[in-house]
């Protein structure tokens, strides 16, 4: 199956390609694995893999396609990039931080942000926090920012207080 979309983000991992993608796609629901290739014996001596090992992993999580790339250890994640999971509710921002963060960096943890095992960064954001970050009335918009500089995973319910004062 050949992937349309434009743009896939591609994580580079030392060896750990096919195990987060198995991780990735049993955290979020509408998942898959859609192709794993792996190194042949033309140029060993530049990627260092033995024939037949991952090399790449293609996989989608929730209809967004990745790759995920055994690159060898040369390269590591860090927090200048992240993704964002959007979330209606407190079960969904429960849900995603109790997952993704099992096994994480806890130090990395703050305003919704956090590391998984795999040391890359992800954003757990419901979506009425942006709504309240944005509100024409800056007296709300900064009790909100104030309250939500105060926590590591987001609670719904606090930053609905701070917000209404």
């Amino acid at each position: 199956m050949q992937n349309t979309q434009k743009i896939t983000p591609c994580l580079w991992f030392d060896d750990q390609a096919e195990e987060a993608a198995e991780f990735y796609t049993g955290v979020f629901r509408n998942s898959r694995i859609l192709n794993i290739s792996r190194y042949g014996e033309a140029g060993y001596e530049i990627h260092g893999k033995p024939a037949g090992t991952v090399m790449t992993v293609s996989f989608e999580l929730d209809g967004q396609a990745f790759t995920a790339l055994n690159g060898g250890p040369t390269f590591k994640f860090n927090e200048a990039i992240s993704f964002q999971v959007n979330c209606d509710t407190q079960e969904e921002v429960d849900y995603y931080w109790e997952k993704l963060s099992e096994g994480g960096d806890e130090k990395a943890q703050q305003c919704g942000w956090l590391k998984d095992k795999y040391g890359a960064s992800w954003q757990i954001v419901p979506g009425v926090l942006l709504e309240m970050l944005n509100d024409a009335d800056s007296e709300k918009s900064e009790r909100t920012m104030e309250a939500m500089l105060h926590m590591k995973k987001m609670d719904i319910d606090e930053l609905r207080r701070a917000y209404a004062g």
